[in-house]
């Protein structure tokens, strides 16, 4: 068996409508995936299933919100070793990890996309990227900046975005 961490791009499914961990845990038991758990209400899961490509878990994984929630929602999955390495490579390590944002990619950004970001950042926010993943130290709430806005599946590719304490919670969960 692997073990598997998945990030949903979006637990809202419409105006005033939210997905519940517990129902979220429940569509990935559903789908075959064992041992299912979830750090608090942000659309994280990890979960044992039989070794396979991730995308063929991303798939699954898609299909299987669809049919329970009826809607699709992207799903980012990453094995744990590879979260793990994800984790030790930020390039942040003194930074406030609610200000450090993570966008985990399905496919890896390239220095193009890098180039294009630091030419929107306002003073203050630093860039990097780590094995094609995007970290960003807002230095201050990322919602307080515009730069949120350019980080876009439709900009960047499929994606989504955390901060640096759940992604190291989700690391120290796989332990």
């Amino acid at each position: 068996m692997t073990t598997y961490v998945a990030l949903l791009h979006s637990i809202v499914l419409g105006p005033g409508r939210r997905v519940v961990m517990a129902d979220l845990k429940a569509m990935a038991a559903e789908a075959g995936f064992g041992d299912v758990r979830s750090w608090v209400a942000t659309g994280n899961l990890i979960f044992e299933a039989e070794d396979a490509p991730v995308a063929a878990i991303e798939s699954r994984l898609e299909a299987g919100f669809r049919a329970r929630f009826g809607k699709h929602v992207d799903i980012i999955a990453r094995t744990a070793d590879a979260w793990r390495r994800l984790a030790a490579q930020n390039p942040f390590p003194g930074g406030n990890g609610a200000d450090i944002g993570i966008r985990v990619m399905r496919k890896p950004l390239g220095l193009e996309a890098l180039s294009m970001l630091r030419g929107i950042a306002t003073p203050g926010i630093v860039l990097a990227l780590a094995d094609g993943d995007l970290w960003i130290d807002f230095s201050r709430k990322p919602s307080e900046t515009r730069l949120l806005s350019h980080l876009t599946t439709k900009k960047l590719g499929i994606g989504t975005l955390r901060n640096a304490n759940t992604v190291n919670a989700l690391a120290a969960m796989l332990d």
